[in-house]
């Protein structure tokens, strides 16, 4: 055994030493798989790390180079056409035949992970903050609803909900004069309501104009005839028809969990859905702060 592999065994002990004592000083409990399997890939890394260090080292004092040189050639350096090292190769296998022993068995991709974990503990809370808040009042819904609000929608509606004057959807007021005659122009069909879409040019030129001037002003005074293409789904007076159509008069819960759950385009850009990410009654809380929403 010559000085070489001596010190390379020596390194190799101090590297296997080191990974021990630190397992032993941070109390780490090998009979979890996971701890044990990173041990041991630690251990096989040091010995194959000496071990091949060793080999090509000696080999590089003895060695020759030799056998067929390829056809190309960079400024006037070619290489020969030796096959790979047969330590390359079996390396290389083994790592494949250990990555899918590691996927199948070792870990596998259904086993326990801590993304699983949080989903699950996320998906058991909202049960019970469900059951907890199901017969809340109308007090704590509001309260519930503005702490929503203040984190999930603020930071494009504003902090009072005035839509950052008029970047996004102003919620203390109802739809501009603007936003209504762009709807009627491009028509809806994303919020999901049992009448369907809204096909865009209802109303055209003075009729769309009255149709606007009348819902953005709050649908007082007489209403115009155009809207009788309005009232076809929204109902005589506006109010949706229990649900089978936007409200027209109010940011209602079915309008704001519809939003919600499908989003919507704005000035801004559009609104992602946000039904991931709040609970039924979230969604009805958001919905009573907003109606507490005043210019």
């Amino acid at each position: 055994m010559n000085a070489l592999m001596i010190k390379g065994l020596l390194f190799a002990a101090i590297l296997i030493g080191a990974t021990i004592y630190v397992v032993n000083s941070m109390n780490i409990d090998l009979s979890d798989p996971i701890n044990m399997i990173t041990i041991i890939g630690a251990i096989a890394i040091a010995v194959l790390t000496v071990g091949v260090s060793i080999k090509y080292i000696n080999q590089m004092k003895t060695d020759t180079a030799g056998g067929e040189l390829a056809d190309e050639n960079w400024d006037g350096i070619g290489e020969y056409t030796n096959e790979m090292p047969s330590g390359w190769a079996y390396s290389w296998l083994g790592t494949v035949i250990w990555a899918f022993w590691y996927m199948i068995s070792g870990y596998p991709v259904n086993a326990f992970s801590q993304i699983g974990q949080y989903n699950e503990e996320v998906k058991a809370y909202n049960a019970k903050f469900e059951t907890v808040h199901k017969n809340a009042d109308a007090a704590t819904l509001t309260q519930m609803g503005e702490s929503i609000f203040l984190v999930q929608c603020a930071p494009c509606h504003g902090t009072t909900g005035d839509g950052l004057s008029g970047k996004a959807h102003d919620f203390t007021g109802r739809m501009s004069k603007v936003q209504v005659l762009d709807v009627i122009a491009k028509g809806s069909n994303q919020l999901g309501y049992p009448m369907g879409a809204m096909p865009p040019m209802m109303a055209q030129g003075a009729d769309a104009e009255a149709i606007a001037t009348y819902i953005a002003g709050g649908m007082k005074g007489e209403q115009p005839a155009a809207f009788a293409a309005c009232a076809s789904c929204h109902g005589e007076d506006g109010k949706g028809m229990a649900g089978m159509a936007p409200d027209l008069t109010a940011f209602d819960e079915t309008l704001v969990g519809n939003v919600i759950k499908n989003g919507k385009k704005g000035a801004l850009g559009t609104m992602p859905a946000f039904h991931d990410r709040m609970t039924p009654v979230q969604i009805k809380a958001l919905a009573a702060y907003i109606a507490t929403l005043k210019g």
